[in-house]
């Protein structure tokens, strides 16, 4: 005889959840309004003179004489005599040793200084960051790789893909407060009526030259009604085919970027799809765990099969570039060594020489929705901080040489 009401049996599971979800929801909008006052809005700290003169690839020295002379904008100055400089006022100063170089008709020496596309010669390179199975640390390195190639002068456009949301998150978005429908990339290549430029769906951010297209649960309705598309028209919806749509709505904002950094849903569905023919490259995560390797061997057969019916149904699949980054990596777990060295082995170079280090700094950055990039070094222990910024640099740094590559710049490694 079943028991009608017993204690573990949790009544009305609807409600309750989302009563927690309503909960949830305050305590985070509580925590961002402490952490982010007086407007709850995050912004970009200041960096020292020897930070700013690394960003943008000339001596301290140099960057002082600037400022004495008073060429380019003027970093401010605190106790001591210390200056500090913005993002906004080292891109500035960019742009001023740029002028300065061409009027010396020293492009090169230009293009050192400010290294956006050009867009004759240089395609919008649109960097897909995949894996369908979650915690391989694909948001933790797509924000990262997103702002550090906005750091090094270029204009990015970060688009997070993933109805849970955490790249926009990190940025400062709570999505069930700061946005309504279409406010996604959804809002960009749904099938109605309601379809709106992407340009109006773009969110500046705090970074400088970074922009971001928000994610929600909204994502979830392309997976919807792309069947339902795909059963009412054939192949391809009144205009275009569901794979183009991302590439047609990236299309249309392309004069005002020079990379897209694209966080993909832990899934293969019709949205990882649209964002993997969207793509001119991409990067696999993979965290080092034979249960993950095992995962990933299917995402690899899944995404062969699909990624097939899509080029013979007319898709274009031209990767620049396509590698693994091993991600939460510790150098000390010798099984995680074995495993990595075995993924050398099989793969070669589409490895990505350097790893993404595991890292409390940037766990503990993640506290308070922080990337590794917007914290100081004051706030760990020096080599805490510095052993993780070189992991994340040196990862960061070999995408961007192979981004250099394709563009066919001089110097860049293939």
């Amino acid at each position: 005889m079943a028991i009608a009401n017993p204690h573990n049996v949790l009544q009305g599971a609807d409600e309750a959840i989302a009563a927690d979800a309503r909960l949830l929801s305050q305590q985070l909008r509580g925590l961002r309004d402490r952490l982010f006052p007086p407007l709850a809005q995050k912004t970009l700290r200041s960096f020292t003179s020897g930070e700013a003169a690394r960003l943008i690839g000339v001596s301290d020295g140099y960057l002082r004489q600037l400022s004495i002379n008073g060429e380019g904008p003027q970093p401010e100055t605190g106790p001591g005599g210390r200056r500090s400089y913005t993002l906004a006022n080292i891109n500035a100063l960019r742009h001023h040793l740029a002028e300065q170089a061409l009027t010396k008709r020293n492009a090169s020496k230009g293009r050192s200084y400010l290294k956006w596309r050009d867009s004759a010669t240089e395609h919008l390179q649109v960097i897909a960051v995949t894996n369908f199975k979650g915690g391989s640390g694909k948001t933790t390195s797509s924000t990262h790789l997103a702002q550090y190639l906005a750091l090094a002068g270029y204009r990015v456009l970060a688009v997070d893909l993933d109805p849970q949301a955490s790249m926009s998150a990190l940025f400062g978005y709570q999505p069930e407060i700061d946005l309504s429908a279409n406010d996604t990339l959804y809002g960009a290549i749904r099938y109605d009526e309601e379809r709106r430029p992407l340009s109006e769906i773009i969110q500046p951010t705090y970074f400088d030259g970074l922009d971001l297209v928000p994610g929600n649960l909204e994502l979830h309705e392309f997976e919807h009604t792309t069947p339902r598309m795909l059963a009412d028209r054939g192949e391809s919806s009144a205009d275009g085919f569901f794979f183009a749509r991302i590439q047609s709505a990236l299309a249309a904002v392309s004069g005002n970027y020079d990379v897209v950094v694209i966080d993909c849903p832990p899934q293969l569905g019709f949205l990882t799809l649209s964002a993997l023919c969207a793509a001119t490259s991409v990067v696999v995560t993979v965290h080092p765990q034979m249960l993950d390797i095992a995962s990933m061997s299917q995402f690899l057969y899944m995404a062969s099969d699909l990624l097939s019916v899509v080029r013979e149904a007319g898709g274009e699949l031209n990767f620049d570039f396509l590698r693994y980054l091993i991600t939460r990596y510790e150098p000390n777990d010798g099984p995680q060594t074995q495993i990595v060295g075995f993924l050398r082995a099989q793969f070669g170079e589409r490895v990505l020489t350097a790893p993404m280090v595991k890292s409390t700094a940037i766990s503990d950055a993640g506290l308070t929705k922080q990337t590794l990039y917007e914290v100081s070094r004051d706030s760990f222990t020096r080599a805490t901080y510095d052993r993780a910024m070189e992991s994340l640099t040196a990862v960061n740094a070999e995408i961007e040489d192979l981004m250099l590559a394709a563009w066919g710049r001089t110097g860049a490694q293939p």
